[in-house]
C-alpha cells in the first residue's frame, strides 16, 4: 500500500467512503491516569428550542465536528522571569499551595533557548506531552489554540501549532505557548482546554474516528524510528519519504476495554 504524505500521489488507496480511522495513545504510562483521553469538540450552547439557534446550524455542526479537545493533565500558574544572570526561567505563583511538585514540572515544561525564540523578548515555553496520533492512510493533523472556548483569565500570549502527516510521522505532541505580554501570568487549570486538532484525509468531507490504540511492538519501534528526529536534522519533512519505506502496513490495533458489570 502506498503511504505517500501527497493525497495525490497515492493513487494505489482504496476509495474509503467511511469514517477515517485515527489511532491514538500514551507513549508512556508514567502518571497516565492524569492525561485527559482527547474527546471531540461539542459546543457549550444547547439551544435548540429556536429553529434559527446556532445550535441548530449545519455548517457550525458541521465544523464544530471536526474538532478534538485535549486538555490540561495538571495545574499552571506561572510567572516569567529572570536571574541576575538574566537567563529567562519560571516561577510557579501557587508556590507550596502547588498541587504539582517543582521537580514534576520542570521535567515536562521549560523556556526554550532564547536564541530560538521566534520573535525578540517574547519567551516560547513547552510543554512535553505523551500524546500519540497515528493512521493507516495518509492523514495530516493540525494542532492550534482552544478558539472556540471562553477563557475568564485569557492568556497572555498565543500558542503556535503545526501540521504534518500522522501516517508516516507519529511523534508525541508539544504544547508551546509564545508568551507576548511577560508583565501578566499564565493561568491554566487542570482539565482546562490547552489545544484543538484537526484532521484532514484525501478526502476532505470523511468524518473522523478517534480510537484509543495498543502500543505493539511495531508501533513501538516504527515510533522509535523516527522519534528525535528534529535533534539532529533541520528540515525532518524531508525525511518522510524514507520513513515510508520501512513503515508497516498496519499500526493501529484498537484497544478493547473490559465492560463494566451493570
Amino acid at each position: 500500500m502506498e503511504f505517500s504524505v501527497k493525497f495525490e500521489n497515492a493513487p494505489g488507496l482504496p476509495e474509503n467512503k467511511g469514517p477515517v480511522t485515527v489511532g491514538w495513545f500514551l507513549n508512556s504510562q508514567k502518571a497516565g491516569v492524569i492525561f485527559y483521553p482527547p474527546e471531540r469538540f461539542r459546543s457549550t450552547e444547547k439551544n435548540k428550542a429556536h429553529a434559527k439557534s446556532a445550535s441548530r446550524c449545519p455548517a457550525v455542526i458541521n465544523m464544530e465536528s471536526r474538532y478534538f479537545v485535549f486538555r490540561a493533565p495538571f495545574d499552571l500558574h506561572l510567572q516569567f522571569v529572570r536571574d541576575k544572570d538574566g537567563k529567562p526561567g519560571l516561577r510557579n505563583l501557587n508556590g507550596d499551595l502547588s498541587p504539582v511538585r517543582a521537580n514534576k514540572i520542570s521535567q515536562r515544561l521549560h523556556v526554550t533557548p532564547e536564541k530560538e525564540w521566534r520573535h525578540p523578548n517574547v519567551p516560547t515555553i513547552q510543554l512535553s506531552l505523551p500524546y500519540v496520533l497515528v493512521a493507516d492512510e495518509p492523514v495530516y493533523v493540525t494542532q492550534l489554540a482552544p478558539f472556540m472556548h471562553y477563557q475568564k483569565d485569557p492568556w497572555p500570549g498565543t500558542i503556535f501549532g503545526g501540521r504534518f502527516p500522522i501516517n508516516v510521522w507519529p511523534r508525541p505532541l508539544m504544547w508551546a505557548f509564545e508568551w507576548h505580554d511577560t508583565s501578566k501570568p499564565l493561568k491554566i487549570n487542570r482539565g482546562d482546554p490547552l489545544f484543538y486538532v484537526m484532521f484532514e484525509a484525501a478526502t476532505p468531507d470523511r468524518s473522523v474516528a478517534l480510537v484509543e490504540t495498543e502500543l505493539t511492538k511495531e508501533l513501538a519501534d516504527y515510533v522509535d524510528f523516527v522519534s528525535g528526529a528534529v535533534n539532529f536534522v533541520n528540515q525532518t519533512f524531508s525525511l518522510f519519504e524514507r520513513a515510508e519505506e520501512v513503515r508497516p502496513d498496519t499500526l493501529i490495533k484498537p484497544v478493547k476495554r473490559r465492560k463494566s458489570d451493570d
